[in-house]
């Protein structure tokens, strides 16, 4: 009778045992798995992409007040910036900006009748602009003036025109200061997008 107590004893043990062990392995491997993903994140936002919310209507409809999006910094490491690329660049120590790339360097800029020429070209920017819009200048770059793009800069404008704050006002910005290359946009889940970016052939 001893005997089958210490039995059922041992056997409850070993079943509390097996229970905690259980669960022991399944904290170790959440843990784990946590860790294993915060490195990835970590990783994936010092070297490949980083996040941006898009703050204001300066891009609006392309891309709206509110979206958030994930910039690809791997790109620009292996090519340079191109016209029609849309970037994320830091515009100051608190703040980033979301513009397009019109033009690169030793580009000649110009703003005339409301439309953007570069290098004596009108661009054709009908694919993500009204025909109604119009391109006034800033302090930087007046109407009618012509500017010529230096090395290793870039001059870049919001689809917004007329709200947004752009390189007609401050004028081109340095490379070092592109963060990274639009990629994809997230949220709201509901906008979910991959992220196009402008060719202009006629260039």
């Amino acid at each position: 009778m001893y005997e089958i107590e210490k039995e059922e004893q041992k056997t409850s043990t070993e079943k509390a045992v097996s229970i905690l062990g259980s669960i022991g392995t399944f904290i170790y491997s959440f843990v784990e798995t946590v860790v294993i993903a915060l490195v990835i994140a970590v990783v994936l936002y010092l070297f490949i992409m980083t996040p941006h919310e898009v703050l204001g209507n300066s891009m609006h409809p392309t891309y709206k007040n509110g979206e958030y999006l994930m910039a690809n910094k791997l790109t620009y490491r292996f090519g340079e910036p191109k016209r029609g690329d849309v970037i994320i660049f830091q515009y100051s120590e608190t703040q980033d900006f979301i513009k397009r790339i019109i033009g690169i360097p030793g580009d000649s800029i110009m703003i005339k009748d409301g439309k953007v020429y570069v290098n004596g070209t009108q661009l054709d920017e009908s694919t993500y602009l009204e025909d109604t819009v119009y391109t006034s200048g800033g302090d930087y770059l007046a109407e009618g003036e012509s500017i010529t793009i230096g090395e290793n800069k870039y001059f870049v404008l919001g689809d917004n025109r007329p709200h947004s704050s752009d390189s007609r006002t401050f004028g081109p910005i340095s490379e070092s200061q592109i963060k990274g290359k639009a990629w994809i946009v997230y949220l709201p889940i509901s906008e979910f997008r991959i992220v196009t970016h402008e060719e202009y052939n006629s260039l």
